[in-house]
């Protein structure tokens, strides 16, 4: 990136560089992004067209919580879709949100609207437009069974398109967006059940009591480091494979949970990278089932 198109973005919002992503993600590790920046609607317009006619690489991302970036750094333009883009607004039976929005923030509005349908993700870390691309979910629920519809930025960053949920091929850990569309997610509306607000508030409370018990909620991760093979459960077979507690410098399999991969201190995007590669190298090799990693690197 040249000394002048950094002047250039730095003209249309708030953009730092050289920012370590460890600070930005939920694992704690990551080198540094080359120009960071965390948009309202309108800078993102401006920002996502200008990187397009100067050719600079462009990544988008969300709270974080689902992605593992290397030592080395991004190049180019990192935007988050954050807090500035994080608006809540309950209309009747219907939850509109902004992709920076929270899940977990979304679902305490619901709760408080006496809505239900929300309650599965009041302990999901990640942001609506992440949990969008991924058709986040848990504990049952996913995202694509209240979705309504999203609201989403086409690459050259001058037109916005809502796409209907039959069009967003949501499936288990995926929609239309993971497939690299170069589209950015704004907003997106859920459509809600009306509920009493007191067993919808119990019902998000025994979720995250479950998630405390069984997951290594007190370590940096980005949450389930793998997808759950066919007919399978991921944490068991690397359970059976004997690799609780497997380690590479810092980063290591967590004994309360198997399926998930720590920062138990000091980890390295490397190390965790030595865990995840023999993770699946020994799974496969003893049960001959390829694990596929839930996380997204970058």
């Amino acid at each position: 990136m040249t000394e002048q198109q950094k002047e250039a973005l730095s003209g249309m919002a708030p953009v730092r560089f050289e920012e370590r992503m460890s600070r930005h993600t939920t694992f704690r590790v990551g080198g540094p992004a080359e120009a960071y920046v965390e948009p309202t609607l309108s800078q993102l317009k401006k920002l996502v067209s200008f990187a397009k006619e100067e050719g600079i690489p462009t990544i988008v991302l969300g709270n974080g919580s689902n992605i593992l970036v290397k030592d080395e750094g991004l190049r180019g333009l990192v935007i988050v879709v954050g807090s500035p883009m994080g608006e809540i607004r309950v209309e009747g039976e219907e939850i509109v949100a902004g992709a920076g929005a929270l899940l977990s923030a979304v679902s305490a509005a619901a709760c408080e609207a006496g809505l239900s349908g929300l309650e599965f993700a009041g302990g999901i870390p990640g942001s609506v437009g992440g949990g969008v691309m991924m058709n986040a979910g848990a504990y049952g629920g996913e995202l694509k069974d209240v979705l309504v519809e999203v609201d989403a930025l086409s690459p050259d960053g001058r037109q916005v398109r809502t796409y209907d949920v039959s069009e967003l091929e949501l499936s288990y850990r995926h929609s239309r967006f993971a497939d690299s569309t170069g589209e950015i997610i704004l907003a997106a509306r859920f459509r809600l059940k009306p509920g009493d607000p007191g067993e919808i508030r119990r019902a998000v409370s025994e979720l995250n009591r479950r998630r405390r018990e069984k997951q290594p909620l007190e370590y940096p991760s980005a949450g389930s480091t793998f997808k759950r093979p066919k007919g399978h459960f991921a944490g068991k077979l690397i359970q059976d494979a004997g690799l609780a507690g497997f380690a590479i410098g810092g980063a290591r399999v967590s004994e309360k949970h198997c399926g998930f991969v720590i920062n138990s201190g000091g980890a390295s995007a490397a190390d965790i990278l030595g865990v995840i590669a023999h993770v699946k190298e020994e799974v496969l090799r003893q049960s001959g089932v390829l694990l596929e990693e839930e996380v997204r690197i970058l």
